[in-house]
């Protein structure tokens, strides 16, 4: 059974509808590392669904959270907004500076990556944190939270192992410059908690609005109650022993509501970097990764994986393999009834199969819609030799991939392809470039006898259809007939074509080209 069918399955248990929750701090620039929580809260609330179970499934934006410094893409300006939530602090502006007309600093970074979202099949429903507060839902938990803070306390520092201060308190004031820095709680009578600021002014918040937060362990316990939040994923850093998680869910409960599925997930990585992290600028953007990667696919990197494990995202030469591994998946699923089947083959075919069906955009898309008819590799190729989209539609309808128009899918599969081609993620490797004449490299890397068999496959060539199978054919009888090795044939014509002794399947690529040109390059040798 796939991790997402099986995480509703246990969430059933607990009967009634399901509420799946993932967050995000809009501090800056999102990473790929991202997606894993979204999509796997995603993949659970469609696992529900598809299990016939009522879910719902939120964002939550944790708008109220303070900025903590300047970041490297800020100007100095934003020093005056330490402290500030960022629902009420103004967007940066092209040059980093505070600019109040672009709207607010969560919005800024928020609305991409919403947009990013739903390329990838995601549209949750989005709840701003800072709404909540002002809306005056945590007034209850507020009050709660403060009339039992000794004992949260003590369970923070019981659980978590750390000290936590004597006068702590579980509600953080926004003071009279607008910075939840550096105020001091002096008493509560509800629904009123009196502070002094960092500058010796004196106040009152009203818990009913938003005008303070609780702090993140007790403000994430709040939010599992006041939404009724079943299931959220969280990373192995919230998860681990004595973590946010641990302490979340005593808390929760003191505040009157059950605890979610605790469920944690491990990082995502960059291919032989290490995990992504924003504060170490060490990531790639969603939108950047999805420029690059089909939806589906990146969607499959997710679904495929243990929630446990953790997962290299390489959007290098690995991509080749992970695409492959896709359109295998699509063009043969597993079959087979349980009666055939071993239980552990059951197992992989359930996996398989749920992976398959999470990795569509659209619940309960057909995943031959989204090859399009052509393979990742194949495209790759002709986005590099074919300059205008029109004559790849044209070739693609010439070997037959293609009938009319394109699909949506596969138009998005090029536009992608193109990027990927033309950016710094390419391999090397995959990197086709036609040679328009013979260097001396290539005759001092061809042998006598690969010679001899371009010869005759030249002439071979000269009255054979053009076309792929018919080039196919002619390339083994003639490596047969000169007693050549499959493989050197396939060098030769690699090195004569590319200029180096490796390329994409060779009657493909020769297909695709003007047969003068191929002829003109075996005369010249």
């Amino acid at each position: 059974m796939h991790w997402a069918d099986h995480t509703a399955q246990t969430l059933s248990k607990r009967g009634g509808s399901q509420v799946i929750a993932s967050g995000i701090t809009p501090s800056g620039e999102f990473h790929v590392g991202h997606l894993r929580e979204i999509l796997t809260a995603e993949m659970i609330h469609r696992a529900c669904l598809d299990a016939g179970m009522e879910s719902r499934y939120i964002f939550i934006v944790d708008s109220m959270d303070p900025l903590r410094r300047v970041y490297d893409f800020l100007s100095a300006d934003y020093e005056q907004y330490i402290g500030h939530p960022l629902a009420y602090i103004p967007a940066p502006g092209p040059n980093g500076n505070p600019n109040p007309e672009s709207g607010s600093y969560a919005e800024h970074f928020l609305n991409p990556f919403l947009a990013a979202l739903k390329e990838i099949g995601v549209e949750p429903e989005v709840v701003m944190n800072h709404e909540t507060y002002e809306s005056g839902a945590f007034a209850e938990k507020t009050h709660s939270a403060i009339e039992q803070r000794e004992e949260i306390r003590k369970t923070i520092e019981d659980i978590s192992g750390r000290e936590v201060p004597e006068d702590w308190y579980p509600y953080n004031p926004v003071g009279s410059d607008g910075s939840l820095d550096g105020v001091t709680v002096t008493g509560y009578e509800r629904p009123y908690v009196y502070w002094t600021d960092r500058h010796g002014v004196e106040g009152k918040s009203d818990i009913r609005t938003a005008e303070g937060k609780m702090p993140w362990r007790v403000d994430w316990a709040a939010k599992w109650g006041i939404h009724g939040i079943t299931c959220e994923p969280a990373g192995k850093d919230h998860g681990a022993a004595g973590g946010s998680y641990d302490t979340g869910i005593p808390i929760c409960e003191m505040l009157g509501s059950e605890p979610p599925h605790k469920m944690v997930y491990e990082w995502i990585q960059l291919k032989g970097m290490g995990p992504m992290s924003s504060s170490t600028g060490l990531t790639v953007g969603p939108m950047d990764a999805l420029a690059l990667v089909p939806p589906e696919i990146m969607r499959y990197v997710i679904a495929r994986s243990k929630v446990g494990r953790h997962i290299d995202f390489d959007t290098g030469p690995a991509l080749f393999e992970t695409a492959d591994e896709y359109e295998r998946l699509v063009a043969n699923p597993p079959g087979g009834s349980d009666g055939d089947l071993s239980r552990r083959q059951q197992i992989a075919r359930d996996t398989q199969l749920g992976s398959l069906r999470l990795s569509q955009t659209k619940r309960g898309g057909d995943p031959a819609d989204s090859v399009a008819g052509v393979s990742f590799r194949h495209l790759s190729m002709l986005a590099q030799i074919k300059s205008s989209d029109e004559d790849v539609w044209n070739s693609l309808r010439k070997s037959g991939h293609l009938e009319g128009k394109p699909r949506d899918s596969l138009s998005g599969r090029l536009r992608r392809m193109r990027n990927w081609v033309d950016g710094a993620h390419f391999p090397d490797a995959a990197k086709i470039e036609i040679r328009s004449k013979i260097s001396n490299e290539v005759r001092e890397n061809l042998t006598g006898d690969q010679v001899v068999f371009l010869s005759a496959l030249g002439e071979r060539l000269a009255d054979c259809d053009w076309e792929e199978d018919e080039i196919s054919s002619s390339i083994k009888l003639i490596a047969s007939k000169t007693g050549i090795g499959g493989r050197d044939a396939y060098i030769a014509l690699y090195w004569v074509i590319l200029g180096k002794g490796h390329g994409p399947k060779a009657s493909s690529l020769m297909a695709e080209m003007e047969s003068e040109h191929v002829m003109s390059l075996i005369d010249e040798l």
